[in-house]
């Protein structure tokens, strides 16, 4: 899971920036690559590369980085990239990714606190291991908890708003801000964090129950997912959101399968037999082939069905055809 969402290709930058924010970053101690190669990082395995790949060693770390940015440089933040399309082109401007030193687990009471590059699996099974249920529809989830947080995810009836205590974000400007869940005034795949804000922590809640017992239930869950969807495949998760109830009562997949779009391939591309509203690089798709196909899919299933699927999976960046973002000497 990712923290930021969006459908559209970035924005061009005029102004010459790379060069003056890794001399402004002397103090860095995190890594920081340009142009760093994204598709290998990904799920689908497939995208270009980030203009500056920003990779903080801790909190204080971020904060650097975010204060000395240009606010004009658009900034992407990506975790376990389990539900990203990086399109041909790369990425323009800087991609965050946290890593080692957001992915502490502490038990705190009746919950944990957990940072936010912590696989949502690993989550799930630090919670048993404290004896807190509640915590194991994680374990059905692909991706880190800061996107998890960030787009309220959610499976096997339950979501993050649900256990969700407390989270801390660091601020486009480099502030350091703790807000309670209610702040993020979650709704369906949706969290209202601040415009531009890296969230880097949360406080989960559970309820201490037996640990066999929430063994037992995580072992189903998993189950359950491996036998319905192809998790050893080059996939995203779930393509689209299921539809609002007054919209439809059928599930994206009920949806996709109605529109006959099981099994359909572009190119390298592939909806999933096993589960159709999963798209799969079968070996050497390209993001264009696995966009387009998306789109083909909801083109159909609107013109079947009326209704109007919205991705789940986000594609971000610029496409291979688009022109290279202009530069300046400063």
């Amino acid at each position: 899971m990712e923290q930021a969402e969006t459908d559209t290709p970035d924005g061009p930058v005029t102004v010459q920036w790379r060069e003056a924010l890794l001399r402004a970053l002397a103090d860095f101690r995190g890594r920081l690559t340009p142009d760093a190669p994204l598709g290998p990082r990904t799920w689908f395995r497939v995208g270009g590369a980030a203009e500056l790949l920003v990779q903080p060693a801790d909190a204080r770390d971020l904060a650097l980085a975010l204060r000395h940015i240009p606010l004009e440089v658009p900034v992407r933040v990506l975790g376990a990239c389990s539900n990203t399309i990086i399109r041909d082109g790369g990425i323009d401007g800087v991609v965050i990714r946290l890593g080692r030193g957001f992915a502490e687990i502490a038990h705190d009471g009746n919950g944990l606190i957990a940072g936010a590059a912590c696989l949502d699996m690993t989550v799930a099974e630090h919670a048993a291991a404290c004896g807190l249920a509640g915590m194991e529809f994680l374990a059905g989830i692909p991706g880190a908890l800061g996107g998890a947080v960030s787009m309220n995810a959610g499976a096997y009836g339950s979501d993050i708003s649900t256990i969700l205590d407390w989270v801390e974000i660091i601020t486009r400007d480099g502030e350091a801000l703790r807000l309670p869940g209610g702040a993020l005034k979650f709704s369906y795949r949706h969290a209202l964090v601040p415009q531009g804000a890296v969230v880097v922590r949360a406080r989960l809640c559970g309820q201490p129950s037996n640990t066999l017992a929430i063994r037992e239930r995580i072992t189903q869950i998993r189950a359950a997912r491996e036998a319905a969807q192809p998790v050893r495949a080059r996939t995203g998760g779930s393509t689209f959101r299921n539809p609002a109830p007054e919209i439809s009562d059928r599930k994206a997949w009920e949806l996709i399968d109605a529109a006959g779009c099981r099994g359909l391939t572009l190119g390298g591309a592939q909806v999933s037999e096993k589960h159709c509203n999963f798209l799969l690089n079968t070996g050497n798709a390209t993001a264009a082939e696995l966009e387009e196909l998306g789109e083909t899919v909801r083109l159909r299933v609107r013109e079947h069905t009326g209704v109007n699927l919205e991705w789940e999976i986000r594609r971000i960046g610029r496409p291979a055809t688009s022109p290279l973002r202009k530069e300046t000497t400063a």
